[in-house]
């Protein structure tokens, strides 16, 4: 397959936009778009951490992740009407979380909690890797803002690096970089892939829907995902170097 449904490359990604301060009152927020999936960052800054951290001299980063009802092509109930929180929501919430994490110097960030707070708008594929992408870039934005409140020290640097997320799989055969739904709804391997800017490798998170996969194919995915996280930082830096005007 030299040409995806969609008439991309297989080693293309979708069209990305990172739309910083979307929102007015969140410390930092980001819209971020991989192609129709679309999903709503927004970082808080608050004084003080969890108790369990309280006079630790650190920080706390997290996130909590969450789908509209009318994100996908039917209405899905709210969970939080449901009662409960499924086991897809926390699992996709840590590993936000985690990912921003691994770039945090705690100790840098005092004792202050960041939220981050990705509501996806509509789903087309790759959501976890969208709110990944988008989550730092409203991070930074919040550490600035802090920053420039006095509420982090002026040389502080909490931020040891930047993080971005891709999907990858096998589809028709082939594998291919970034899938949208019907690519991921197909895939014989669906894999997520979380790597820093220096090219490190945070997570990742692959699949065998059917038939299992060799280490020569596995290498080819690591190396599609290398390259796709590669380009989104370079996007990253490109939204971060954007003067916006609150």
């Amino acid at each position: 397959m030299t040409q995806r449904h969609d008439g991309r490359a297989p080693d293309e990604t979708r069209e990305v936009r990172i739309t910083r301060n979307w929102l007015d009152h969140a410390e930092g927020s980001v819209l971020v778009e991989f192609g129709r999936t679309r999903v709503l960052c927004a970082a808080s800054f608050t004084e003080g951490v969890p108790r369990w951290l309280k006079g630790k001299g650190a920080g706390w980063v997290t996130a909590e992740y969450a789908m509209l009802p009318r994100a996908t092509n039917t209405r899905s109930d709210r969970e939080s009407v449901k009662g409960r929180i499924g086991g897809r929501t926390h699992e996709i919430s840590r590993l936000i979380g985690r990912s921003l994490r691994a770039v945090i110097d705690t100790k840098a960030l005092g004792e202050n909690t960041i939220v981050l707070d990705c509501d996806v708008l509509q789903a087309d594929g790759g959501t976890r890797t969208a709110a990944i992408t988008g989550a730092y870039v409203a991070l930074v934005d919040a550490i600035e803002d802090a920053r420039s409140r006095g509420l982090i020290g002026r040389n502080a640097k909490p931020l040891t690096g930047s993080v971005a997320a891709v999907s990858v799989g096998v589809v028709g055969g082939q594998p291919v970089l970034d899938l949208d739904y019907p690519e991921d709804s197909t895939a014989e391997t669906d894999m997520n892939v979380v790597m820093t800017g220096d090219g490190r490798f945070v997570e990742v998170q692959g699949t065998a829907e059917s038939e299992p996969f060799d280490r020569t194919l596995l290498d080819a995915l690591l190396d599609l995902a290398t390259r796709g996280c590669a380009d989104l930082t370079t996007m990253q830096q490109a939204a971060l170097a954007d003067e916006v005007v609150a």
